[in-house]
């Protein structure tokens, strides 16, 4: 059962009848050149651009639903987190936003800390923190609220390739130990190798083609290219 499902969805500048299934606790990776439609997407799933057609959750149809209320964690490429707020007070603010009691806000942020090995950072500002640190605490805020669904917009592109290649062990590891439903933007062929359990492109403002990580020939970039932007 798709834990997501897309019908014929459309914006008024961009997409064109989306029509997408996103497997349960799958790891889908979108890729597509700029202006493709990519972000657009994730915004739509999201609640914070409208769109016609339907969208559904768990079979649920989520249209007249707002985006405070959808459920779904959503890290984008530039990370705002609030400069005036320690780490630890911006990864509670979800929480706090729900009205949860104090003690069990501290114990999900302390325990989300953890889990990102981040813990050692709760006290600091970001302006103290590298670009690594800043995307493990906006990725610690976006899961603090335990959504089943993670979207995430190419979040690792300002980042260095040691950096990356870190958070893209610690994604891969959250996503089996929390079996979230993920949603990934990158322009990376190798990063979308890596991480996706299944590609879809995106053209034009729509699919145009989905296929299994494994059918990229990481020693033929060549034969790689042409295999996923052949539809563009």
């Amino acid at each position: 059962m798709p834990n997501i499902r897309l019908q014929n969805v459309s914006t008024a500048y961009c997409l064109n009848n989306i029509n997408l299934d996103v497997r349960s606790g799958e790891f889908l990776v979108m890729l597509g050149s700029t202006g493709a439609g990519k972000s657009t997407l994730l915004n739509v799933i999201s609640g914070l651009d409208q769109y016609t057609g339907d969208i559904y959750f768990n079979n649920q149809n989520i249209n007249s639903i707002p985006a405070s209320k959808r459920g779904a964690g959503y890290l984008m490429q530039e990370i705002f987190l609030f400069p005036h707020m320690t780490i630890f007070e911006n990864v509670t603010f979800g929480l706090r936003a729900l009205s949860m009691p104090r003690q069990l806000v501290a114990e999900k942020t302390q325990d989300i800390l953890d889990m990102l090995r981040i813990s050692h950072l709760k006290n600091r500002y970001p302006k103290n923190l590298s670009g690594g640190e800043k995307q493990r605490a906006g990725l610690a805020r976006s899961l603090v609220t335990e959504p089943t669904i993670l979207l995430l917009d190419e979040p690792l592109s300002s980042l260095d390739s040691t950096t990356a290649d870190q958070i893209h062990n610690e994604l891969l590891r959250l996503h089996k130990r929390l079996n979230l439903t993920i949603l990934y933007v990158t322009h990376n062929l190798m990063e979308a190798r890596k991480l996706a359990d299944r590609i879809v492109v995106i053209s034009g403002g729509r699919v145009t083609r989905s296929f299994d990580p494994e059918e990229i020939l990481s020693n033929d970039p060549a034969a790689a290219n042409n295999l996923i932007y052949s539809s563009i």
